[in-house]
């Protein structure tokens, strides 16, 4: 490949990149005009807000829990915006949630649907682990994540 062609497709490839990346940015979930943007995260069970996650301190008040051999009722996992109010990003077919366990061999997240914004986590084995949540944007499985929240301790008695 000579100078030329190889400038030619580094500056094509630089297009690709730049308008790939321009076009993700109009769409990403919370942060354009239709969802306003994720201030935090509640888990709630059984009507009980388990834990919450502040984008801000990037900090979890709360934790997870469940014995060894059982599972917890559906944890529900809302994003909030600044007023407090959930978020609807389920109505968003190009946004769903993605959970991902550190020690499968402790616990498991399990939900009923790929991609929903809640589900159940196993307890495997006692110990503790920890748990992210991401909020992703794509097709269910091969997204990519536009908000994570930092680890909450998931412990099994």
């Amino acid at each position: 490949m000579n100078k030329r062609s190889y400038r030619g497709a580094a500056a094509a490839l630089s297009l690709i990149v730049a308008l790939g990346v321009a076009a993700c940015g109009d769409d990403i979930a919370g942060l354009d005009e239709d969802h306003p943007e994720a201030a935090s995260v509640q888990l709630v069970m059984n009507a009980q807000v388990i834990a919450t996650f502040d984008f801000a301190t990037n900090s979890w008040t709360g934790e997870m829990e469940v014995a060894a051999g059982a599972e917890t009722p559906h944890i529900a996992v809302n994003f909030l915006d600044e007023g407090g109010a959930v978020i609807d990003f389920e109505s968003d077919p190009d946004t769903y949630l993605a959970v991902e366990v550190e020690d499968e061999s402790i616990a498991e997240f399990e939900q009923d649907t790929p991609g929903e914004f809640g589900g159940h986590l196993h307890g495997v084995a006692a110990g503790e682990t920890d748990v992210t949540f991401m909020l992703m944007h794509g097709a269910v499985g091969s997204g990519h994540a536009d908000l994570v929240t930092a680890a909450v301790h998931a412990h099994v008695n």
